[in-house]
C-alpha cells in the first residue's frame, strides 16, 4: 500500500467518524423541538450532546485539514466547485454553536425558542447538504482538463443528490433517536424509542432507493461491478436489524447497529470514488484522483508520521470524555444549557 492509498483511506475514515460522531448530534438537534416539550425537557436534550458536540466537530476540521495537506487539488477544485453549500454548512454550524451556549443566558420563552429554532435548523441543514455534497462526489460533476469545476450551485441539486441528502437528514434523525435511548431516561426515553421505531421504515425504504438510484447515476457497475461486495450488502442488514432491536427495546446494540449502518453507507460512497477523489462528468480523464490531486511523496510521508503519533492520543481522549459523561439524564439531573 503506497501513501497516497493510505491517505484516501485516512481521509475516509475522518469523513466516516465525523458522520458517526456528528450524524446523531444532527439526530438530536432535529428531534429537539419533537421530543422536548417543555424548556426542562429540551435542556435535557440538549444535554445529552452537550459535552460532545463541539469535540465531534473536529473531526470536520481535521478531515478538510487533510484533505487540504495531502491532496491540495481535491481540496481546491472541491471548495471553489462546492463553495456556496459548504458556505452555508460553515454558517449552520456556527449558528448552532453559538445557540449551544446563549440559549441559557436569558430565560425568557421567546429567547429560548429562537435559539432552539437556530438548534434545530443548524442541525437539519448540514445534513441535508453534506448528502447533496457526497452523492454529487460519486456521480460525478463538471470538471475541466485544469481540474476547475465548470458548473454551478444548481447543477449540485439534481434529483439524485436531494434524495440522498433526505436519506441522510432521516438517517441521523433515526442515529439521534437511538442515542437519546442511551442517554436519557423515563419518558423521555420511551419518546425517543417510539420516533425511533417509527422512523427505521422511513430509513429502509430512502436507503433501498439510494442503492437503486446508486445504480443508475454512478458508474458503480464499473468500480465494484454488478454484485458490490459484502459493503453495501452489510449495510443493508445492518439497518433491518436496527429495527428489530428496536423493537426489542435493545436501546444499545440498536445504536451499535445504526453506527454500524453509517459506516458501512459511507464507506460504499468512497469505494465508487476509489481512486478517484472527485469524478468528471465532462470527461472521465478529468476526474481528480489519489495521485493527480496529491502532495509529494515527502509531503505524505511527513504527514503519516505526525498523524501516527497524535490520532491515537486523539481517539483516547475522545473515548476517555464519553466515559466520563457516560450517565443517563433525566429532567431531575442537573444541567446546564
Amino acid at each position: 500500500m503506497d501513501l497516497n492509498i493510505l491517505w484516501f483511506i485516512l481521509i475516509a475514515v475522518l469523513y466516516t467518524g465525523f458522520f458517526v460522531l456528528e450524524g446523531f448530534d444532527f439526530g438530536v438537534g432535529i428531534l429537539l423541538p419533537i421530543l422536548g416539550r417543555t424548556d426542562q425537557e429540551r435542556r435535557v436534550v440538549i444535554n445529552t450532546i452537550g459535552p460532545h458536540w463541539d469535540g465531534n466537530e473536529v473531526w470536520l476540521l481535521t478531515a478538510g485539514g487533510a484533505t487540504f495537506a495531502a491532496m491540495p487539488h481535491w481540496y481546491a477544485t472541491l471548495f471553489s466547485g462546492f463553495y456556496l453549500p459548504l458556505f452555508l454548512i460553515l454558517v449552520a454550524l456556527i449558528v448552532r454553536g453559538v445557540a449551544f451556549e446563549f440559549r441559557s443566558k436569558d430565560r425568557h420563552p421567546i429567547w429560548r425558542r429562537i435559539w432552539d429554532g437556530c438548534i434545530f435548523v443548524g442541525s437539519l441543514l448540514p445534513a441535508l447538504l453534506f448528502g447533496v455534497a457526497f452523492a454529487n462526489l460519486a456521480r460525478g460533476v463538471p470538471i475541466d482538463a485544469e481540474m476547475n469545476y465548470v458548473g454551478g450551485f444548481w447543477n449540485l441539486l439534481n434529483p439524485y443528490a436531494l434524495l440522498v441528502g433526505i436519506m441522510l437528514v432521516v438517517g441521523f434523525t433515526l442515529h439521534g433517536a437511538n442515542f437519546l435511548t442511551m442517554k436519557t431516561d423515563g419518558e423521555m426515553r420511551e419518546r425517543a424509542r417510539r420516533v425511533a421505531w417509527r422512523l427505521w421504515p422511513i430509513v429502509v425504504v430512502l436507503l433501498a432507493a439510494t442503492f437503486i438510484f446508486t445504480y443508475q447515476q454512478t458508474d458503480i457497475v464499473h468500480q465494484l461491478g454488478i454484485n458490490p461486495g459484502m459493503i453495501p450488502v452489510l449495510a443493508g442488514l445492518t439497518i433491518l436489524a436496527e429495527g428489530y432491536l428496536i423493537r426489542k427495546e435493545r436501546d444499545g446494540w440498536a445504536f451499535t447497529f445504526s453506527v454500524l449502518t453509517v459506516i458501512l453507507t459511507s464507506a460504499t460512497y468512497f469505494l465508487i470514488m476509489y481512486p478517484r477523489v472527485m469524478v468528471s462528468s465532462l470527461n472521465p480523464e478529468y476526474s481528480l484522483t489519489i495521485y493527480n490531486a496529491a502532495s509529494s511523496p515527502y509531503t505524505l510521508r511527513i504527514m503519516s508520521i505526525v498523524a501516527a503519533v497524535l490520532v491515537p492520543i486523539v481517539l483516547l481522549y475522545q473515548g476517555w470524555s464519553y466515559w466520563v459523561f457516560r450517565e443517563r439524564l433525566t429532567t431531575h439531573s442537573e444541567l446546564e444549557y
